[in-house]
């Protein structure tokens, strides 16, 4: 469902399946890419999580190859699919309060967006945007998605969470 024109609504994905970490084939753990498997069922999942959204405004992700391979496969099945937007500050490792305070200053009232991003930063960036705290309580597998609602504005403890759905709950959808 898409946000309502007083709200913003903003789900959450981390990236789909991805090569295990080799120093030898990816010096750089950014350059890491999806696995075949990973991106048929983030293929399939990418399909379902359309089917949840409806209309995006805006899709924002991490640099990583993973996060946007990830991102293409999610537009390529959306109609009319937004521009992507790389923000630094959802690379790996980094901490969630920077992620926050950017959307809070970047975001319009009635938008609905999508950020692509790693963990453990996406389960910090939930805890903080339902209770306050960086607290992780979702557990945020690979290609699973998170929906949730700003009813009044983007800022700590004002987040409502709408859904969460696994990889393989969202590729049943598609």
């Amino acid at each position: 469902m898409p946000a309502q024109s007083h709200g913003v609504r903003l789900v959450v994905v981390r990236h789909g399946p991805a090569a295990e970490r080799d120093p030898v084939r990816w010096p750089v753990d950014d350059q890491r890419p999806l696995t075949a498997e990973g991106a048929a069922q983030t293929r399939k999942a990418a399909k379902g999580l359309v089917r949840y959204m409806g209309k995006v405004d805006r899709i924002i992700t991490s640099a990583a190859v993973r996060c946007r391979a990830t991102t293409n496969l999610l537009r390529a099945a959306m109609k009319d699919p937004p521009a992507v937007e790389t923000w630094k500050e959802l690379l790996p490792g980094q901490l969630a309060p920077p992620v926050f305070r950017r959307l809070a200053r970047s975001t319009r009232s009635g938008q609905q967006l999508v950020i692509v991003g790693h963990e453990p930063t996406l389960t910090e960036f939930i805890g903080i945007a339902l209770i306050g705290e960086g607290t992780p309580f979702v557990r945020l597998g690979k290609g699973a998605a998170v929906c949730l609602e700003f009813p009044r504005g983007i800022r700590p403890g004002a987040g409502v969470l709408l859904w969460l759905a696994t990889r393989k709950q969202l590729a049943r959808r598609g």
